[in-house]
């Protein structure tokens, strides 16, 4: 017990102070260094976009309750989001895993057994003779010549590899950063999440506000039609006149016919992406209304930051690291593991002795493993967990230079439809002045009822051009945010559950 007890010391404090094999990990690559150390985003400009730090819940700077609230019951409710969170908790219980892995394991056990064999069989002599009445042999031999053996036994077994080469601990560390990984991953689900349902929103007001227009534009066009069908009987009008105003008619009537379809399909998407039944929002979405306002100008940040933000580079980066602690585990396996193993155990023919003193027996000692000679078996395992290592870098760096792409598109993309639009808008008030002159000149009787109405066609046209053209930039916006690696928030965390130290 003496020695048993000197190893056991020794072996702790070797496993206190043992190396870690493998490449202790630096961090991720410098990918874009000039994008690291820029104070703006190539593509800002300062009249449009600040390199102030932007809002996180960028969907309240719209200032539109109702798309307030359905990205807050997305995040809450959607099933994808909901998956991803599972996989949180399932990395989080690897890890724990991975934690206990390094400390004593122990197991209680305890028997009761009943036998038969027959009378000649060694195992008879496991209850001892049955003609001695001073016996404590709980066996009897019955009439076929078999006896009946009682055994009872009660158990403690203790075990706990000492990681003297850190493979267990860079198993921890590997679990942890794959820990941190889902959360990115989960944190990159909301900030998609965020975005498809601002995008779907901004659709259904465009759509809404396009059905109102042409049906307006229809309306407008059908009086047209009964005017020159008018004229054409009063023999100021043409054969093609009235073939021309009628095909204008039909045209627009046919651009009418998709769009309930389309509304309908926003809904619905809608629904699902809130984690609702198809036709649970109609009642009230369905009513139109104004799209949200966009502001005067939008924070961006700089690319430092964007980089820091965005989950799916910090998931590729975690990634990398737990790669890292891959190569680790894989060189650690190369050299010997030491085992302590102890029992404490009582066993008896009798249950009414089973725990005296004389039934005790300890066992315990050190158990050494070691596969030497394994024909190059973990050559191949450390060089393939370094050609995995090699491959998360790769997706490291391409993830950052996709992430700077993005950004750099978003904000490019917002500059050249918030361009768009502002011409969109002149012609708009141009179609608008010239509607109003029209009718002004066709009470003065210097034009006809049918050109007055020709103007305001044309108004109605503008006017639609300019709601494509707000839905396109508003969709451009959230675009945007969701390049910037806006929207998302810390997932839960449930009581008992490990938290992975970054």
């Amino acid at each position: 017990m003496a020695a048993f007890r000197f190893l056991l010391s020794t072996l702790s404090l070797a496993a206190l102070a043992g190396c870690m094999m493998g490449p202790d990990y630096r961090g991720a690559p410098d990918a874009a260094p000039h994008a690291s150390a820029a104070a703006a985003f190539q593509r800002a400009d300062a009249a449009l976009e600040t390199p102030a730090p932007p809002p996180s819940r960028w969907w309240e700077a719209l200032e539109d309750p109702q798309l307030t609230r359905l990205i807050d019951q997305a995040l809450a409710s959607s099933p994808n989001l909901q998956a991803a969170e599972a996989r949180i908790r399932q990395a989080r219980a690897t890890l724990q895993q991975r934690r206990s892995a390094a400390l004593p394991g122990a197991t209680a056990t305890g028997a009761a057994i009943k036998a038969s064999v027959p009378g000649n069989s060694p195992l008879a002599a496991l209850g001892g003779s049955s003609s001695s009445s001073s016996s404590s042999s709980s066996s009897a031999e019955t009439s076929s010549g078999h006896r009946t053996i009682d055994f009872y036994s009660a158990g403690f077994d203790a075990m706990w590899e000492i990681d003297l080469f850190g493979g267990v601990r860079r198993g921890i560390e590997g679990a942890a950063a794959q820990t941190d990984a889902a959360i990115a991953q989960y944190q990159d689900a909301q900030v998609q999440m965020a975005a498809e349902v601002g995008q779907a929103y901004a659709s259904l007001r465009g759509l809404q506000r396009q059905l109102a227009l042409g049906r307006s534009n229809a309306e407008l066009q059908q009086r047209m039609l009964a005017l020159t069908e008018a004229r054409r009987r009063g023999g100021t009008a043409d054969e093609l006149d009235l073939e021309r105003a009628r095909a204008q008619l039909t045209s627009t009537q046919a651009d009418i016919v998709p769009l309930p379809g389309r509304i309908q399909e926003t809904l619905d998407q809608l629904a699902l992406l809130t984690g609702q039944e198809p036709g649970a929002l109609d009642a009230e979405l369905g009513p139109p209304a104004p799209p949200p306002r966009l502001p005067a100008t939008v924070a961006v940040g700089d690319p430092a930051a964007m980089l820091r933000r965005r989950p799916d580079v910090r998931a590729a980066e975690r990634t990398l690291a737990a790669g890292n602690a891959a190569i680790g585990q894989a060189i650690a396996q190369r050299f010997p593991k030491v085992t302590l193993f102890g029992n404490i155990g009582f066993s008896s023919s009798s249950a009414s002795d089973l725990f005296h003193h004389d039934k005790l027996a300890v066992l315990g000692g050190p158990i050494l493993q070691w596969n030497f000679l394994d024909f190059g078996a973990n050559r191949a395992r450390v060089n393939q967990s370094r050609a995995a290592y090699d491959e998360a870098d790769a997706r490291y760096r391409q993830a950052v230079l996709a992430a700077l792409q993005d950004a750099e598109q978003g904000i490019s993309r917002f500059r050249s439809q918030r361009d768009t639009l502002e011409q969109l808008v002149a012609s708009r008030d141009s179609a608008t002045r010239a509607a109003r002159l029209a009718q002004l000149r066709w009470r003065g009787g210097t034009i006809s009822q049918l050109d007055a109405l020709d103007a305001e066609r044309q108004r109605l046209q503008a006017e639609d051009g300019l709601t494509q053209g707000a839905t396109a930039l508003l969709t451009q916006y959230v675009s945007l945010q969701k390049s910037l690696g806006l929207g998302w928030s810390e997932p839960p965390q449930r009581q008992g559950e490990p938290v992975a130290a970054r």
